[in-house]
């Protein structure tokens, strides 16, 4: 995908640093928002649903395909951080990070009614972390027990293999990092978000929160209380023009998990 390609549309992103030139945003196509959603999406349902089950059946011990999950899983997130810095790369010609951070929101939320940066308007993260965990009491639709960590995690099964296994941790801590900092986040709100408003306009969030709900294949029963992530994640990072509203908050998430486990492994 050439990005190079795309028409240049000229899109309102927080300032960069004092003396940094303002880093052009071009606005993709229909067709290049698909191809993006998919690069990310059908890795991680090829790894879930083809490689997953076949390195499960090679493991001994309890959890297999849960533990095969965990390390395919991780295997796909890293991709998406590698695929965003090929496209930022291909875009902008460049990694430097006075670029990157501008072609990418990674800048402190500006208020779009005070112009205020930083300082208290930080202080949006927590009606937002306090509406993720509410969307986390929506339940599940259906699906197979052995695919659900969670549940690997509370069985007795679960905690007797986690029980002083460091190595497992860090593949559990590496999986939260690359999910909600360097992954997941880092392509959607802060790659494709900014990148959405010349086909959808104003509804740019709206449309992002949608692609990201359906990108779940690798855990399709999570698809429909996903979809509140627009609110939750989209649209303030759209606000406040700054991709660490939604990693700050996605990432609230993996602390609690990652503090659970490690409560295990202890």
């Amino acid at each position: 995908m050439d990005t190079r390609l795309a028409p240049r549309v000229e899109l309102p992103s927080a300032p960069g640093p004092a003396g940094t030139p303002a880093v052009e945003i071009p606005q993709y196509t229909l067709g290049k928002i698909l191809s993006v959603w998919l690069i990310a999406a059908a890795p991680m349902g090829v790894l879930a649903w083809v490689v997953a089950p076949r390195l499960a059946s090679t493991l001994e011990g309890p959890g297999a395909l849960a533990r095969a999950l965990v390390v395919c899983l991780t295997i796909g997130l890293v991709w998406q951080f590698v695929a965003v810095a090929i496209f930022v790369k291909r875009e902008q010609g460049t990694l430097r990070w006075s670029t990157v951070r501008q072609a990418l929101w990674l800048q402190r939320p500006r208020s779009p009614r005070t112009g205020r940066i930083g300082g208290s308007v930080w202080l949006i993260l927590i009606p937002l972390i306090l509406a993720l965990a509410a969307e986390e009491l929506i339940p599940d639709l259906p699906h197979a027990a052995g695919r659900d960590f969670g549940l690997f995690l509370g069985s007795n099964v679960g905690q007797n293999f986690l029980d002083g296994n460091w190595a497992f941790f860090g593949a559990i801590v590496l999986l939260g990092v690359f999910n909600t900092v360097l992954g997941e986040e880092l392509l959607f709100r802060g790659f494709l978000l900014p990148r959405m408003n010349g086909v959808f306009g104003r509804r740019d969030w709206l449309a992002n929160g949608a692609l990201f709900a359906l990108y779940h294949v690798h855990v399709p029963w999570v698809i429909p209380a996903g979809l509140l992530d627009a609110f939750i994640l989209s649209y303030p990072t759209k606000r406040y023009r700054s991709a660490w509203i939604g990693i700050a908050v996605h990432s609230a998430q993996t602390v609690v998990i990652t503090a659970a486990v490690l409560a295990v492994v202890l």
